[in-house]
């Protein structure tokens, strides 16, 4: 059993390569045509495209492991067949079983690696290419936003402890490159959601500990009721700078511009729980927390749907056809896992059967595959 786990492994890690490097190129090769027409535009050369979309890699990699999974193990279980591999390997006692734990372990290995890729690798370098291409444009994040990004969190008494005393809405025009913040407005409500300061401020820089630090600053405080006698009450002071304590920081606000697919699991889980508080809807942020715990176990699927394609000898299909069909099934699973994410989204179904659905519908379909093959 050693020796046919090694040379399973070695077969299926060398096709699962290939077929990702040709993935890898395709996809590569269609986002630099893509971003040709933004070259010799302001700052942004050639390299600074060309690393954009070297920096892009890492997510093309977590999407579509799965896919490269199922591509090569159909490859290496159609050349068994068709070398009759296969049919020895269970005429010396192999079971289905036997061979379903081979692939399961080495799908394992598979899984751990996307799951690196998803929650480390990818997520940062996805911010380091927008960022690459941000400063060589010169550009900001909310330039594309006509009133900049709105956010909301709550206010306590001890700035992030004790009680809720009210909340407060931040307006940002631009967030630099540099997660610097430009013309920012700062509004402030009790909890009976009387406005009771506005605070607006030329930039802002984040000093740490959930600390921003504004400056140019201009404060208005506002009395509890605002009659025609209260007016001559409402207070204006200017000053250089002044701190302020919020739940915001520069990741959450990065949040805002990210696709949700792009984030870890961590930043989907800490931005859910900062909707959720603040009475917000989470649900699309619930989902692909949970669609980034589960993906990468597809890969476990993908090998099931993979395996019955060893009991089809070379009369029921070329290896080249059986590649075929395992591309068909891999595009079809990523629309489905794309598709639910909607659906889900419109239907208000749980995240995490959303999340799970297309994965537990294909693993049924592998069920059954793999039933017919040996009955037949």
């Amino acid at each position: 059993m050693r020796v046919l786990q090694r040379y399973f492994a070695v077969e299926v890690v060398r096709a699962v390569l290939f077929v990702m490097l040709a993935l890898l190129v395709l996809f590569s090769f269609f986002d630099l045509m893509g971003e040709l027409p933004s070259v010799n535009k302001n700052g942004y050369r050639l390299p600074h495209a060309l690393l954009y979309v070297l920096l892009g890699l890492p997510g093309y990699i977590y999407e579509f492991m799965p896919i490269a999974v199922l591509i090569g193990t159909i490859y290496v279980l159609a050349q068994f067949a068709s070398n009759s591999e296969f049919t020895i390997m269970r005429a010396a006692s192999m079971s289905t079983f036997m061979a379903g734990s081979m692939l399961a372990k080495i799908g394992m290995v598979f899984v751990l690696l996307t799951f690196l890729f998803g929650e480390l690798i990818a997520p940062y370098s996805s911010k380091l290419a927008q960022k690459v291409k941000l400063s060589a444009i010169g550009s900001s994040v909310t330039q594309e936003f006509r009133t900049g990004l709105w956010t909301k969190d709550l206010v306590r008494e001890n700035g992030l402890e004790g009680n809720i005393i009210g909340s407060r809405f931040l307006n940002v025009k631009e967030i630099l490159p540099n997660r610097s913040l430009v013309s920012v407005q700062v509004y402030e409500f009790d909890n009976n959601f009387h406005l009771s300061r506005e605070i607006t401020a030329a930039r802002a820089e984040y000093a740490g500990k959930n600390t921003w630090r504004l400056f140019d600053v201009t404060e208005t405080a506002f009395p509890k009721t605002l009659s025609t006698q209260d007016i001559a009450s409402i207070s204006t002071r200017k000053s250089a700078s002044r701190e302020v304590v919020s739940e915001i920081t520069p990741d959450i606000l990065s949040v805002l511009s990210v696709d949700p697919d792009r984030m870890s699991a961590y930043d989907l889980s800490a931005y859910a729980r900062h909707l959720s508080d603040n009475k917000q809807d989470s649900e699309r942020y619930e989902i692909a927390f949970w669609k980034k715990i589960t993906y990468p176990f597809a890969i476990l699927v993908m090998m099931a749907l993979a395996l019955p394609f060893a009991y089809l000898h070379v009369r029921s299909g070329g290896v080249s056809l059986k590649i075929f069909s395992g591309i068909m099934i891999g595009m079809v699973f990523y629309l489905f896992n794309s598709l639910f994410s909607h659906v889900g989204l419109l239907n208000t179904w749980p995240a995490l059967v959303t999340a799970l659905a297309p994965s537990l519908l294909f693993l049924m379909i592998a069920l059954a595959a793999l039933r017919y093959v040996e009955r037949n």
